[in-house]
């Protein structure tokens, strides 16, 4: 008898719970929740507070990158208060940064890693998830990667159009939750300008360890939109991802 089908007889919530990280069946103690869930949750709560205003390792990505080229910049969002306050200003580039974004050749594609809403996904994953890219797209000429600091996912576009590549891939941190608080987005833009909408854009998300898609599995769907997208001449509600998967492990 299996430890799950053993506890479903004392405890009819146990199937469920092992199939989802989801809080279900917590049961009570009295008009409360009991002692060990209610601080699960509020350990849960903090870690998804710290993720939001705590600041990105950036020497730890640049150092997980190495040795490509990169180059730092910032948005117009002075800090990290202000930037949460004015998401407008997470979307464009400080003006100081501008004379930073000069290429002699205009690359096919740019990575672009902001913070986002969590510092720690971008700590933790977004060095991981370019470098597993790059030897999946390396037909393509790739740019520098661009470390984007206090920056929203619109900022990719000015970045790129900048750099004059012909689409951006913006890695950024995920709105935490009480599950995960360190999900890493993928944001994919052809012919990225300013101003564009978001239809026009291209998102793979859940990318982190704790059950979502891997690093593997994340370049494997970039990789693929990517080249898709150069194809076709677009990304956003015209381009379906559709990547074949099955010769990488499960994530």
């Amino acid at each position: 008898m299996s430890d799950v089908t053993r506890d479903a007889k004392s405890d009819p919530w146990a199937r469920l719970r092992a199939a989802t990280p989801a809080r279900v069946g917590l049961g009570r103690a009295g008009a409360a929740l009991p002692t060990s869930a209610g601080l699960e949750f509020q350990f849960a709560h903090a870690r998804a507070r710290d993720a939001v205003h705590s600041s990105v390792d950036w020497a730890g990505v640049a150092a997980g990158l190495a040795p490509l080229d990169l180059i730092h910049v910032h948005s117009a969002a002075p800090d990290r208060p202000t930037y949460l306050r004015r998401p407008d200003l997470g979307r464009q580039l400080a003006d100081r940064d501008w004379p930073e974004l000069v290429l002699d050749d205009a690359p096919d594609v740019v990575f672009v890693i902001g913070d986002g809403l969590s510092a720690d996904a971008v700590t933790h994953h977004a060095a991981s998830v370019v470098q597993a890219c790059l030897p999946l797209l390396a037909s393509l000429k790739i740019g520098p990667v661009v470390l984007a600091a206090q920056a929203r996912v619109a900022i990719g576009d000015d970045i790129a159009s900048r750099l004059g590549a012909r689409l951006v891939v913006t890695l950024i941190g995920e709105r935490p939750g009480l599950t995960v608080a360190d999900s890493l987005g993928a944001y994919l833009t052809f012919a990225p300008k300013p101003g564009i909408k978001d239809s026009a854009r291209n998102c793979i998300s859940n990318i982190h360890g704790q059950g979502g898609l891997s690093y593997e599995h994340a370049a494997a769907k970039i990789s693929w939109l990517v080249k898709e997208a150069l194809v076709l001449g677009l990304t956003g509600t015209g381009l379906k991802e559709n990547a074949d998967l099955k010769s990488i492990g499960s994530s």
